[in-house]
């Protein structure tokens, strides 16, 4: 018996060191990862994707200024009334809908040229819409910027500037 009291105490696991360690541990992370983060943001250090945020800065006050809203001479291009059916669970069973978009002065030849492609994506994208996604109250302004974005895909990010709904109709 005193022989298994014996191996008894042999197999115990050591006892546990305290958690400073880890504590010490935690605390320099938190301390390099906040000293990092303040070196990025407040621009002594640069990142190695993205620029210098001072230049990109400028890049976009000069983008914004040549695609602004107060553009003298803004270029339209309409495109046709589309109609599409909506899901069999609808209540109204047609959408219309007329866009136009905004586009860079002399591109609106190229964005001629590509008007069936255009055309597919708008329509592709309505007729994957359930009718939730149109009674939303925020509906309008979604649809308009998810096709904003389709449209910068198909012609190009300095080709469109905006894409305008101007008539919106479930029939």
């Amino acid at each position: 018996m005193a022989d298994a009291a014996k191996l008894d105490v042999d197999e115990a696991p050591p006892p546990k060191k305290g958690k400073k360690g880890l504590l010490i541990g935690l605390v320099a992370m938190l301390l390099l990862g906040g000293g990092g983060f303040f070196a990025t943001f407040s621009g002594m250090l640069a990142l190695p994707f993205g620029g210098d945020g001072a230049e990109s800065g400028r890049e976009e006050a000069a983008h914004e200024e040549e695609a602004g809203p107060d553009d003298p001479d803004p270029v339209f291009v309409a495109i046709d009334p589309m109609t599409v059916t909506l899901g069999p669970t609808a209540r109204a069973r047609h959408l219309k809908i007329l866009v136009q978009l905004e586009v860079a002065p002399g591109t609106e030849a190229e964005v001629e040229k590509l008007m069936p492609r255009v055309k597919d994506v708008i329509n592709s994208y309505l007729q994957a819409l359930d009718e939730a996604d149109i009674d939303r109250p925020a509906a309008m302004t979604r649809m308009r910027s998810h096709l904003l974005r389709r449209m910068k895909i198909v012609l190009g990010e300095e080709g469109v500037r905006d894409l305008l709904i101007t008539e919106f109709i479930l029939q």
